[in-house]
């Protein structure tokens, strides 16, 4: 995809996003809400940060299986360390520092041992989520400072906090990706890795902090998580690396890498939010949901190849021409 294609993606997103707000707010009884506006926000939460990082991760031409998996052991250290009678303060920065080692386990696994991401994410995605049971089994822990709980749920509004949270760390990121030097670098990455290499740019090393910075937001999501549900449990964010990575995809980030945008990515955020939170007001069954995002996961790779594919078979004006 080339920016312009990029950038009809993005519109065509916009306008699906906008057309389903409107089909569920006039058709969906309670969706236009400020309540349910609210918690639509509030329940996308953790995939948009997650989605922040992965977007930087897919663009290098890389992936990560593992974050929900990461979030779920930060929330089971999170749970174990309350237990044991540490203050919160001191608890949060540890779960940061267990997403940053997850992801610098994924990271050396990658750069230095040169195995896939794939392979190896999906195996520390069942790692995590294993040591997260053994530290914490399966209880919950559900006896959280009321002061953090209910901040994760405060809202100025209809926007949560979180909210708050997310448009900050997504301006960051997206100056990040598309206004500076390492931005450049990740595109140039995830474009032709061995031109990456021989024009200078340190491509193990962008890769691993890449990893580290997609292990630390998991983290920092745990908590998001954990607070805005007041338990701490081995379980939380079973199944969150799905919508995760239909979300980067359905942005128009390419899975090959190279390519994508952070605004298309939130809008694809929005877009995988809104479709679920109408369809759950509407009575659908939470299989017609997973349906629904393997669908629009599945579409968000087919769609932007197919045009690929379409266009190179398309004769330009100057081939499809008969020379005389």
């Amino acid at each position: 995809m080339n920016t312009d294609v990029l950038r009809r993606w993005e519109t065509l997103i916009a306008v699906l996003l906008a057309g389903v707000a409107v089909w569920a707010s006039l058709g969906v009884d309670g969706f236009a809400g400020d309540s349910n506006v609210s918690f639509l926000l509030l329940d996308t939460t953790e995939i948009a940060l997650m989605a922040l990082t992965m977007t930087l991760v897919i663009v290098a031409a890389e992936i990560d299986l593992s974050v929900a998996s990461t979030l779920g052991l930060s929330c089971a250290v999170l749970g174990a360390l309350w237990n044991a009678g540490l203050p919160i303060e001191a608890i949060m920065p540890i779960c940061l520092l267990v997403g940053a080692a997850c992801g610098a386990v994924n990271g050396l696994l990658v750069t230095r041992l040169g195995l896939p991401s794939l392979a190896v994410t999906i195996g520390t995605f069942a790692l995590f989520r294993g040591l997260a049971y053994v530290i914490l089994g399966d209880q919950a822990v559900a006896d959280l400072p009321p002061a953090y709980t209910g901040l994760a749920t405060s809202s100025i509004g209809p926007v949560p906090l979180a909210t708050v949270l997310v448009a900050v760390l997504a301006v960051v990121a997206a100056l990040v990706l598309h206004a500076t030097g390492l931005g450049r670098s990740i595109v140039a990455i995830g474009a032709n890795v061995e031109a990456a290499y021989f024009s200078g740019i340190r491509v193990k090393r962008i890769k691993l902090w890449l990893f580290v910075a997609s292990g630390v937001m998991a983290s920092l999501a745990s908590l998001v998580y954990t607070f805005r549900y007041a338990s701490a449990r081995a379980d939380n964010g079973m199944g969150l690396e799905l919508a995760v990575v239909a979300a980067v995809l359905l942005g128009g980030v390419s899975i090959f890498g190279g390519k994508g945008t952070l605004p298309g990515v939130l809008m694809a955020v929005l877009l995988l939010g809104v479709v679920r939170n109408a369809l759950i007001l509407a009575d659908v069954a939470n299989e017609v949901l997973n349906f629904v995002t393997g669908l629009l996961l599945v579409a968000s790779v087919l769609a932007p190849n197919l045009g690929a594919a379409r266009r190179r078979r398309t004769p330009s004006p100057v081939e499809g021409k008969s020379v005389s």
